[in-house]
């Protein structure tokens, strides 16, 4: 299917990082850890890219996962039959609590001058009990600029929601992975499909 051109020079766009947290990206802490060479490439290439965004005047927003305790997660009951097993989100009664270093964002990712955080995130969808539409709303943002993990699950799920709030929604390509590394190429793919475009960061940085 071919997808028509997203021209950014008419819009408005924020970039919208997800869970670049080190509760996935740090090897010596992460609870749900991506393989340590990804982790690595995420971290650089998103560092890269949101610095030239920041360089722009595009704003980045920062969505954190984080929970009260671990019966907030329990009464997910797909992660309540998941949690122990042998499945990658096994240790989810254990990610994102609090006090757990999980829950910082990677340095070389976040500008505490410029970056807003939402850290109120608890699901996979990060509009759902979260301000997000509103600190974008306020931003007179129109279009999201998605990068982080994973692309099946939390990406994916935020690309959707985006999309039936009526924002244009990009998968930056080079910038998001999965812990589920089958399912990555299959979630771009299904986004691209039905719900925004999947762009690499040169080509977001193109159209700017």
């Amino acid at each position: 299917m071919r997808v028509p051109t997203l021209d950014l020079t008419h819009r408005r766009p924020a970039a919208v990082t997800i869970d670049l947290h080190r509760g996935h990206l740090d090897p010596s802490v992460a609870t749900m850890p991506l393989p340590a060479d990804v982790a690595e490439r995420v971290v650089k290439a998103n560092a890269a890219f949101l610095a030239d965004l920041r360089r722009r005047g595009v704003p980045v927003i920062h969505v954190v996962t984080s929970y009260r305790g671990s019966a907030e997660i329990a009464t997910n009951p797909w992660w309540s039959a998941v949690a122990d097993t042998d499945a990658t989100r096994a240790n989810v009664l254990r990610h994102q609590l609090p006090g757990s270093p999980g829950l910082e964002l990677m340095p070389e990712v976040y500008d505490e001058r410029t970056d807003l955080v939402v850290s109120t995130k608890k699901r996979y969808d990060c509009f759902a009990a979260t301000d997000l539409d509103h600190a974008l709303r306020a931003l007179r943002a129109d279009t999201l600029l998605l990068t982080g993990v994973n692309t099946n699950s939390c990406v994916l799920a935020t690309a959707v929601s985006g999309n039936v709030r009526d924002y244009a929604v990009v998968a930056v390509r080079d910038c998001v992975d999965s812990m589920d590394p089958d399912l990555h190429e299959a979630a771009l793919a299904l986004i691209g499909r039905a719900f925004g475009w999947v762009l690499t960061t040169q080509e977001v940085l193109a159209r700017l």
